[in-house]
């Protein structure tokens, strides 16, 4: 793999007291990669790490990193600028000198992006009022709260907005700086960037950062784990909401009123969510058909499947396939 480039990319990684170790060297680490995967070229990438007052940055990890004063960045062109997330207990602190500084920064850069509970610092500067929001899973409720302007989803694991990018928790960076590449330098290019660091191209930024069984799960304490896993096994069999009360020995309206408060959603629902899962999954790693992989999920034909993909994350399956197909 080589490009031809006229120069790097500028990406500033901006960190503090408290981030998570991974949220800044697991973008790091891909946009590296690209660089080591580009021989006799110009980099494709130049990175730097940047803190309020540069030096010493102590992560949560408890690993000093080196880093520089963003008054150095001063005239600099920046392209991409990444928030790290991270913070000392369960307190988050936007830090006010850094949200001054990215709001200076704001309409110079080309793409504004935040890692994690990054998105409180980027919330903070004023950048994502209006804007559909990602950050990691625990923090999300908070952030609707803190700010209010703003429409937290804590389901994907990146959100694109336009030149702000949101990504949720400490590994969703990868998969968000893998995008970022995408974007730049085209699909071959960020497929192979993740094989070498040994990551699944790629999970789509609207898969959600839990599987539907998974997060079933934790909302009602494991009583419907075992008709999760048979649904699980039977989406290709009609599902009504009849034959999962019965499986259940329940009577319909019952079943439906204790899974609803328990799992916190109709259970028709679940397994609209766990076709799409599926579906995403065989679309991602076999070659099958559509028509195949609609009939194994239970969609009555591959028009089905395509109205659910285009409602739910806005492409249609072969779209979905070509973005996000990984390389065997």
């Amino acid at each position: 793999m080589t490009v031809t480039n006229a120069k790097p990319r500028r990406i500033v990684l901006l960190t503090y007291d408290g981030i998570n170790l991974l949220d800044l060297s697991g973008p790091l680490q891909a946009f590296s990669t690209g660089n080591r995967l580009n021989p006799g070229k110009s980099p494709l990438y130049e990175t730097m790490v940047a803190s309020a007052e540069g030096g010493l940055v102590m992560t949560s990890a408890g690993l000093a990193i080196d880093t520089k004063p963003v008054g150095a960045l001063d005239g600099l062109a920046i392209d991409t600028l990444i928030i790290a997330g991270g913070c000392w207990g369960d307190d988050y602190d936007e830090h006010p000198t850094l949200a001054k500084w990215i709001r200076q920064q704001a309409s110079k850069v080309r793409r504004l992006c935040s890692v994690c509970t990054g998105a409180f610092l980027l919330a903070a500067s004023g950048q994502l009022d209006g804007c559909r929001v990602a950050t990691h899973w625990a923090w999300a409720e908070r952030l609707q709260r803190q700010y209010q302007a703003l429409h937290v989803d804590a389901t994907p694991l990146f959100i694109r907005e336009g030149k702000i990018w949101t990504s949720a928790g400490v590994t969703s960076g990868i998969d968000m700086s893998l995008a970022l590449i995408e974007e730049d330098y085209g699909h071959e290019i960020a497929i192979q960037i993740a094989r070498q660091l040994v990551v699944f191209f790629k999970r789509a930024g609207g898969q959600a950062q839990f599987s539907v069984p998974l997060a079933a799960q934790m909302r009602n304490d494991g009583d419907f784990c075992g008709l999760h896993a048979w649904i699980a096994e039977h989406l290709h069999e009609s599902l009504p909401v009849e034959r999962l009360a019965d499986k259940m020995h329940m009577s319909p309206r019952t079943f439906a009123r204790i899974y609803k408060a328990k799992v916190g959603r109709p259970p028709a629902k679940t397994v609209e969510a766990m076709r799409l899962e599926a579906a995403a999954r065989a679309l991602e790693s076999t070659d099958l058909p559509l028509k195949t992989i609609a009939d194994q999920v239970g969609y009555k034909d591959d028009q089905v499947m395509r109205r659910v993909f285009l409602r739910r994350w806005s492409v249609t399956p072969l779209q979905f396939r070509q973005r996000f197909a990984s390389m065997a």
